[in-house]
């Protein structure tokens, strides 16, 4: 059976939220080494800003498991 690409998202997430440096984490998504889209984590307001690589469109969300969603359609 092949891995889960949906868990190992939420891996690299939960990884920017427990980060302990107090900057802010960013995160780049690829598939097959060409840039989907860029994630940031704010431990501050505690949410993620995901955005776009092919339109530059920004999304804010502050729920791990949307976020995820978003990020698997985009590299898929």
């Amino acid at each position: 059976m092949k891995h889960s690409q949906l868990v190992a998202i939420i891996k690299r997430l939960e990884a920017m939220t427990e980060a302990t440096d107090n900057e802010v984490q960013v995160r780049r998504f690829e598939k097959d080494g060409v840039e989907k889209c860029t994630v940031t984590y704010d431990q501050s307001t505690d949410t993620f800003e995901l955005t776009e690589s092919d339109s530059n469109q920004s999304y804010q969300f502050d729920n791990i498991d949307i976020v995820a969603m978003e990020i698997y359609d985009l590299i898929q």
